[in-house]
């Protein structure tokens, strides 16, 4: 018996061994099905939703000659299995089947921590999906939940609806009824995961629970006998009738094989000319049967675009079939890549889809079948310059690297190229700014002399003129193949030459542009525009009031004279800056690569200090959040923790320890002799050395501090001026006890997951990923995500953000300029993107060789003329928490009469006592 014709004869078996009332007729059922699953083993695995019910349920049957041969059966149909991920499990899994009450919930354990990478194929589901039924109806809430984790990550590795459509009935209406009636909000946050997941690959409408789904079209085999009766004709075969049996049994096979996709031209060829014979003796079938099998194919593509990769041109690269999974995550699965030489390919893909993950996989030779360096040198364009390495000059830097095929002087040609001319070439890596270090990365690119380029955010940090000469560079690039990365949609749309498309775990392949690509999937317009979209918004944590602060327009922050050189350094950096920021601020600070921008952000924050004169003041309780231009550094020391971990790290003590490192919070040698100098404090002629400052107290318009001395007890404490303390060489000591205080104030927020996971679901990160993912395996569009929510934790009245745009997709992009369009404190950006600073920015800060050129601002000396701060409004938006992270509901206060309320209150005392009305007090109000 042909193979492909099981599939006439099982429903009728399985017919028998559910309902025949001869335990005679189950057995011989049963042994021809092992009879079958030998002769026919995959097409009896495509047949395992509808064998496995039948045999776990002849497993119970009274008649024990039944109960063996079922058993027998079953465990010979699940060596059909040959999942990698679940091998170990299906002993297991069979337990579960004959002994369910005991055996679910230990097989659910042990499934739950499994990571499936491998393709979940018909016998796998159909073997899991009667544990995750049973699973559902389980009681446990954790038993439920790990459920709804196996039910997600499996379904991500189901390539069909045809697989997964048979358990859609029983499966997804308990998964939503589970959702609804579950009380821990995280597991159901991972029940409705699962619900997507399920929904998206079984298409299944939002309305339906997937009960009611229609039957999937089905081939019948005397309509394909018809069509090879048209198709004998057509090709100039004789006349012949379609219930002729052979056509019939013909047509039949074809059923089965269209039934379960196999449109492999040498199965169609093998197995249907033979029948074909039968009723054409004379006939060369093949024709007919490759037309056939054309059509069907046709037919069966999904709606999707498909663009054939037959374009002339050399293969760099040609693989099929490939996966690919960081950790537990799965990113690609049996994934097709076509590379040509010479074509510039833009990768496409939301944050977390895996695209740095894939040139990662590419460069480290870690995807199967990618050539080797041997035969294709691909080269990874990052500016990967180690921190040991800053002294390091330029050019030494460059002849240091053994892999450029280069000689001396075309090194030195190709950096002046770039723009390193001679003086340039002979200063230090560290001095170099994020723009001129992408620069430096692509000058060694040019040098490595690649057949493949993979550039991870070429733009980030580059002026447009830089933009614009890496443009030029990259599409005059004939012999090279390029893969980008990249958020700038400008960028794209006049570099790439086809766009791949990382979703879904596949990657396909677009010709065109950005805009092109846009056409084909209108849902990726993310990529290409900055809309916000309504189920996708991040919201800032608006800042409290500050003592003394009556308008927006009240400066919080000044620069005065400031001038500064980094040490080391032939050029000074920053010439006579004065400015001055407030809760009303909104600026964009501007200029080309090394002119200042982030060394004067560096100065406003505390991260160096003024070296040749000036001074920076702040509000004594002002927060600023700071992203660095390099957002990572931040988290670079922790990428072995969750997001968790690391705010319980870095807020342990109510303080920011990254604060602790600034140059402000740090002593120089100087500052600790001045300090030591002025530590001597005479009382009543008693000599005394201050210890330590514990508290703070308002002094008209300053503060007075509560200081201990060494040697004595907290009743010698006594209360020294702020200006005192500072001309004593204690204004680090004032600066860091102003931080406490601002924490003590009503900043601080209750360090617990919840309060935690709540917080960065308003950067649009799941508690998934903050609480069990550690940060090494999130994609750079969500480790920014961390730093934000990190670096606005405490409520910041400032936001001061240095490239911000860098590893942030357009829809996230988006949602960050909405957000800080609702901020209510100030904002101070660092960008080269205009499109981005144009939306948010009413101020500019042009920064030339040094020099500041302020632009659009409202600098006012106290208060100003603009609306004031709604004190009561502020104070009813603030919630305070418990230790535990619960809200504190606070007693309304009573409010305070005046003499006039009172003196009303009076006479309408005296007016109800007349009326003979009870009145108790003359205080009863």
């Amino acid at each position: 018996m042909n193979p492909w014709a099981c599939f006439v004869l099982l429903p009728a078996l399985l017919n028998l061994i559910r309902t025949s009332g001869k335990w005679q007729i189950k057995a011989g059922s049963l042994e021809i099905l092992q009879q079958l699953i030998t002769s026919a083993p995959y097409q009896m695995g495509e047949a395992m939703p509808d064998l496995v019910p039948v045999l776990a349920e002849a497993v119970w049957d009274t008649k024990s000659d039944v109960k063996k041969a079922a058993k027998a059966t079953l465990e010979k149909a699940v060596s059909l299995v040959e999942n990698k991920d679940i091998e170990k499990f299906v002993p297991a899994l069979v337990k579960s089947l004959l002994n369910p009450i005991e055996e679910v919930p230990k097989t659910i354990t042990l499934l739950s921590a499994t990571t499936f990478v491998s393709e979940v194929t018909a016998p796998t589901i159909s073997l899991i999906a009667p544990l995750l039924i049973r699973g559902l109806d389980e009681r446990p809430t954790a038993t439920k939940r790990k459920v709804c984790v196996i039910a997600d990550n499996m379904s991500k590795l189901v390539d069909s609806e045809y697989t997964v459509r048979p358990f859609l009935p029983q499966l997804l209406p308990r998964l939503i009824k589970t959702s609804e009636t579950i009380a821990d909000p995280e597991a159901r946050s991972v029940a409705n995961r699962a619900i997507v997941t399920l929904r998206r690959i079984g298409k299944v409408p939002a309305e339906s629970d997937g009960s009611d789904l229609p039957p999937l079209p089905v081939a019948e085999g005397p309509h394909l006998a018809t069509n090879f009766v048209a198709l004998v004709k057509k090709h100039g075969g004789v006349s012949v009738e379609q219930t002729n049996p052979g056509l019939a049994y013909a047509g039949v096979l074809a059923a089965s094989l269209v039934n379960h996709h196999n449109f492999d031209q040498k199965t169609w060829e093998s197995t249907l000319p033979p029948y074909l014979k039968l009723a054409l003796p004379s006939y060369d079938s093949l024709p007919a049967v490759r037309e056939l099998l054309q059509k069907k194919a046709d037919e069966a593509e999904t709606d999707d675009a498909k663009f054939p990769d037959e374009e002339e041109g050399e293969d760099l690269c040609n693989i099929e079939q490939f996966n690919l999974a960081y950790g537990a995550k799965i990113l690609l699965h049996h994934a097709n890549m076509r590379l040509k030489r010479g074509h510039r390919y833009g990768l496409c893909g939301r944050n977390g889809s895996g695209k740095s993950t894939l040139m990662n996989a590419i460069i480290n030779n870690q995807v199967e079948g990618f050539p080797p360096p041997s035969e294709v040198r691909t080269f990874y364009v990052q500016h990967d310059i180690d921190g040991s390495e800053a002294e390091i000059s330029i050019l030494d830097w460059v002849l240091g690297d053994k892999r450029l095929l280069a000689t001396p002087e075309e090194i030195k040609s190709t950096l002046e190229s770039v723009g390193f001319d001679e003086v340039k070439q002979k200063n230090s890596i560290g001095s170099l700014s994020g723009g001129w270090k992408m620069k430096l990365a692509l000058a060694r690119a040019i040098l490595f002399k690649a057949d493949i380029l993979l550039l991870d955010e070429p733009t980030n940090h580059l002026d447009v003129l830089n933009v614009d000469w890496l443009i030029n560079y990259l599409t005059s690039l004939t012999r090279c193949t390029s893969i980008i990365v990249s958020h700038d949609s400008d960028f794209l749309n006049r570099t790439v030459t086809d766009v791949l498309h990382l979703n879904n775990f596949k990657l396909k392949r677009y010709p065109g542009n950005l805009e092109e690509f846009v056409k084909h999937v209108p849902e990726a317009k993310s990529y290409y525009q900055l809309d916000v979209a309504e189920d996708y918004q991040f919201k800032l944590p608006n800042p409290p009031l500050l003592d003394g602060v009556k308008t927006k327009e009240k400066s919080l922050l000044k620069m005065r004279n400031v001038s500064f050189q980094y040490p080391g350094s032939s050029i000074q950096q920053l010439y006579d800056i004065s400015l001055q920021v407030s809760l009303s601020s909104r600026v964009a600070i501007l200029g080309p690569n090394g002119s200042g921008k982030s060394t004067l952000v560096k100065l406003l924050t505390g991260e160096t200090e003024p070296n040749l004169g000036g001074q920076v003041w702040k509000h004594p309780n002002l927060v600023i959040g700071y992203v660095a231009q390099h957002a990572f550094h931040h988290i670079d020391n922790h990428l072995d923790s969750t997001p968790l971990e690391y705010m319980l790290w870095r807020y342990q003590t109510g303080e920011d320890l990254e604060e602790m490192h600034k140059a402000n919070r740090v002593m120089t040698e100087a500052e600790l002799a001045k300090m030591k100098e002025g530590a001597t404090v005479i009382k009543d002629g008693v000599k005394r050395i201050i210890d330590e400052l514990v508290a703070r107290k308002k002094l008209k318009q300053s503060y007075e501090y509560e200081v201990s001395f060494k040697g004595m007890s907290s009743a010698e404490n006594m209360w020294i001026s702020r200006d005192e303390l500072v001309a004593r060489g204690f204004e680090k000591k004032v600066m860091e006890l102003d931080t406490r205080e601002a924490q003590r104030l009503g900043l601080m927020r209750p360090l617990v997951r919840r309060e935690i996971e709540k917080h960065f679901e308003d950067f649009g990160l799941d508690a998934e990923f903050v609480s069990h993912n550690s940060m090494r395996g999130l994609s750079g569009g969500q480790k920014v995500k961390v730093v934000l929510g990190a670096a606005t934790w405490r409520r910041p009245h400032i936001i001061c953000l240095d490239e911000p745009t860098n590893y942030l997709d357009r829809e996230s992009l988006a949602a960050l300029i909405a957000a800080l369009k609702n901020f209510e404190g100030g904002v101070l950006i660092i960008t080269h993107n205009r499109e981005f600073s144009e939306s948010i920015c009413t101020e500019v800060w042009a920064m030339r060789e040094g020099h500041l050129e302020a632009s659009g601002h409202n600098w006012v000396e106290g208060q100003g003329s603009g609306e004031r701060i709604d004190k009561k409004a502020a104070d009813d938006d603030e919630v305070e928490y418990d230790a535990l992270g619960n809200p504190i509901v606070k007693a309304k206060k009573e409010k305070k009469l005046s003499a006039a309320d009172k003196r009303k209150a009076k006479k309408d005392r005296m007016a109800r006592r007349k009326r003979g009305e009870e009145v108790f007090t003359d205080e009863e109000l």
